[in-house]
C-alpha cells in the first residue's frame, strides 16, 4: 500500500515537471492551425526539452502503473491531478510568481492527497474479461475520431475539447494499465490492453501538445485533468471494484474533490513564457 503511494507521488513529480518542460517545447513549435497535425509530434521531437519531458513521462507511467498495481484507481488519478502543483513550483523556473492563491492551492493538493493516501484500500478485485478489452478498443477509435473533428473546430472549442479528449485518452492508459495481467512479454504481446494502452498515450499526447500549441495551457490542463481523473474513477469503482477502507468513504470523497479542484487551480502553471515559434525546415 504504502510502495504503491510513493510510486503515485512520484509520478506526480515526474509528470509535473515533464510537462512545463513540454509546454515549452510545444508554444516554439509550428503547425497547422487548422486541423490536428501528426506531424507536429515529430517536430516537437526535434526540441531536446520535449525529449527529456517524454524521458520524465516515461518514468512516470512505469511508477504509475506499479501504483495502479496496488492502489484504487480514483486514488492514483488524484494524485496525478497533483503534479500541477510540482509544475506550479517547477514554473517558477520560468519567472512566475506564485500568490497566496497559489500556494494555498498547492497545500490545498497535498491536504486532499493525504485524505486519499488515509482512506485507500488495496485496488479492485472484480476481474474483467475480453468484453471490457473490446470497450477499450471501442473507446480509443471514439476518442480518435472525436479529437480529429475537434482539432477542426472553431477556436473556442478547439482548445477546451482537445483538452478534454487528451484526458480521457490519459483515462484510457490508466484503465488499460490496471487491466493488465502481468509485465511477462508473452502476456503484453497477447493482451489487446498492451494495445489500447500504446494507441491512447500517442493520442493523448498528441491531442495535448495540439492543444497546447493552439490555445490556452489553462484551458487545456484543466479539462484534461477532468478527463484523467473522473472517467476512470468512475470507472474503477461501478466496474474493477475499487473501495475504501472501511468508514472512510467520505474522506476519500473530500480528498478527491479537494485534489482536483486545487489542481484545477493551478492549471495555469503550465504556461510558458512566449517563444517565437520554430518553422518546420523546407523539403
Amino acid at each position: 500500500m504504502w510502495w504503491g503511494l510513493i510510486c503515485a507521488f512520484f509520478a506526480a513529480c515526474a509528470y509535473g515537471i515533464a510537462s512545463v518542460m513540454q509546454a515549452i517545447a510545444a508554444k516554439a513549435t509550428s503547425g497547422d492551425e487548422g486541423r490536428v497535425d501528426p506531424k507536429l509530434l515529430v517536430r516537437v521531437l526535434r526540441q531536446w526539452k520535449f525529449v527529456a519531458g517524454l524521458v520524465l513521462d516515461v518514468v512516470g507511467f512505469v511508477a504509475q502503473v506499479v501504483a495502479l498495481r496496488v492502489l484504487p484507481l480514483f486514488v492514483v488519478q488524484a494524485a496525478l491531478a497533483g503534479s500541477l502543483a510540482v509544475t506550479a513550483v517547477a514554473a517558477r523556473t520560468l519567472g512566475v510568481r506564485l500568490g497566496r492563491r497559489e500556494w494555498t492551492a498547492v497545500a490545498v493538493v497535498c491536504a486532499g492527497l493525504a485524505l486519499l493516501g488515509m482512506s485507500a484500500e488495496s485496488e479492485g478485485s472484480s476481474a474483467t474479461g475480453f468484453g471490457f478489452r473490446l470497450v477499450l478498443i471501442g473507446a480509443v477509435v471514439v476518442l480518435g475520431t472525436a479529437g480529429m473533428f475537434a482539432g477542426r473546430a472553431p477556436r473556442r472549442i478547439r482548445t477546451p475539447a482537445l483538452g478534454l479528449i487528451a484526458g480521457l485518452c490519459f483515462g484510457v492508459v490508466a484503465l488499460s494499465g490496471r487491466v493488465l495481467p502481468g509485465f511477462a512479454p508473452l502476456d503484453l504481446l497477447t493482451d489487446p490492453a498492451t494495445y489500447t494502452l500504446a494507441a491512447a498515450g500517442a493520442m493523448a499526447m498528441l491531442f495535448y501538445a495540439t492543444a497546447l500549441q493552439r490555445g490556452s495551457v489553462t484551458t487545456s490542463t484543466a479539462m484534461m485533468v477532468i478527463g484523467e481523473t473522473v472517467f476512470p474513477s468512475l470507472i474503477g469503482v461501478v466496474v474493477l471494484g475499487d473501495t475504501t477502507r472501511p468508514g472512510f468513504a467520505a474522506v476519500a470523497v473530500v480528498g478527491f474533490v479537494l485534489a482536483v479542484s486545487a489542481a484545477l487551480a493551478l492549471a495555469r502553471f503550465g504556461e510558458p513564457a512566449p517563444i517565437e515559434p520554430v518553422s518546420a525546415p523546407l523539403g
